[in-house]
């Protein structure tokens, strides 16, 4: 998976005897294997946008039964011919390619270090060099390709004046002055990712599925990303500003192809989205990227409670059917005046001056309330004791 790259590097490094110039020469080939993805993921969300004011006319109609929505959306996707993954998979797809050249660039500047180290030595001593290798030992590469021997056992990536394998961060600590020319690198890039973020913006102005304050944050994320940037290898920066320069290019033939005129597919996406963002507005519906989310909450619910009042629903055996289940027979309910407890408590007498047993609803007396009742002379009663004493 790595050695391939790493192969094609190293023929650019032999043909041109220049990191920089292979590093730009592999973005090329990156970006010409990229772009077919990035065009089948843009056609497909603009397909999407396109059935949006449709999706959200289904969605109202449907919005308390999940079943029939589902299939109804399927049959507009069908009629649409649309495949709501066909925006997303490129994507996706593109993630190993930016692992991979992320790996073998650095894979360049590898040298063993902590735990490492003694797996090196022990493999430097199974096929019989006792030397001490102190500097780099490049990853994924051929032992006798010209980028592994330009760069096997040294401690540097000259190139321009600069040192690749140093990060931006790690220059500025060893020279302050001459970092500062590696961080104006980290700077370019950042601006490079701006103006990008900001076409991409200004085609998804429109956008149903995006508010302005969610615009605003895909403008800026990239730039946030750049930041990072000042702790990666130097080469990997100048990868990433190829690779930017090279997207500025991409995204302006997305602009003429799918937007060059009014019935182009970007401009009825568009005049989609806004009719459906409009819609949304008149029903008082969210909008923005968190809005189907809120919907799909609320159907949930709306679901529940039209389960909770229907006939078969547990919570529907009250007062008509008598019971839970609504076709069976009523079940007797437990009188009011009838105590649950079977046992009486023990910190109560059963009886009251032995006479009635205690009934239910009672408090339990405290400790200090017995303790003033056995004190307490007995209450006089028909026939009872104290008239017979009395007497």
């Amino acid at each position: 998976m790595f050695e391939i790259p790493a192969a094609l590097l190293s023929w650019f490094y032999d043909f041109t005897s220049s990191y920089i110039v292979a590093i730009a020469l592999m973005s090329v080939v990156i970006m010409a294997i990229t772009t077919p993805l990035t065009l089948k993921s843009t056609k497909g969300m603009l397909e999407m946008q396109k059935i949006s004011p449709e999706m959200r006319r289904l969605q109202n109609e449907h919005r308390n039964d999940k079943q029939k929505l589902n299939e109804e959306m399927m049959k507009l996707y069908q009629e649409h011919k649309v495949n709501p993954m066909s925006s997303c998979l490129p994507l996706i797809a593109q993630m190993p390619v930016f692992i991979i050249m992320f790996r073998v660039l650095r894979g360049l500047t590898y040298s063993p270090r902590g735990s490492a180290q003694p797996i090196a030595d022990a493999t430097f001593a199974a096929v019989g060099r006792t030397d001490e290798i102190g500097g780099f030992i490049p990853r994924y590469l051929a032992v006798d390709s010209g980028l592994f021997q330009s760069l096997y056992g040294k401690f540097t990536m000259p190139e321009l004046g600069l040192d690749l394998a140093l990060s931006p961060f790690q220059a500025i600590q060893d020279d302050p002055a001459t970092g500062v020319i590696y961080a104006l690198l980290v700077v370019l890039l950042g601006g490079l990712y701006f103006g990008q973020q900001r076409m991409v913006a200004a085609r998804a102005s429109i956008s149903p599925t995006m508010s302005q304050t969610q615009q605003k944050l895909m403008q800026y994320l990239p730039v946030v990303f750049a930041v990072f940037q000042i702790f990666f290898l130097t080469a990997l920066v100048f990868y990433y500003i190829f690779q930017t320069l090279l997207r500025i290019g991409q995204q302006y033939y997305i602009t003429k192809k799918f937007y060059g005129h009014d019935e182009s597919l970007g401009r009825q996406a568009q005049r989609a989205g806004e009719a459906a963002r409009e819609q949304s507005k008149k029903d008082g519906e969210p909008t923005g990227l968190f809005g189907q989310a809120k919907r799909d909450l609320m159907s949930g619910k709306g679901d529940k409670d039209a389960t909770d009042k229907s006939p078969n629903s547990k919570n529907s055996g009250g007062k008509n059917s008598g019971g839970k289940n609504s076709g069976g027979a009523a079940k007797p309910k437990r009188p009011t005046d009838q105590s649950k407890r079977v046992t009486p408590p023990k910190s109560r007498p059963s009886t009251v001056n032995g006479d009635t047993p205690a009934g239910k609803g009672r408090p339990t007396p405290s400790r200090k309330q017995a303790q003033d009742a056995k004190g307490r002379p007995p209450k006089s009663t028909k026939g009872g004791k104290n008239k017979k004493k009395k007497s």
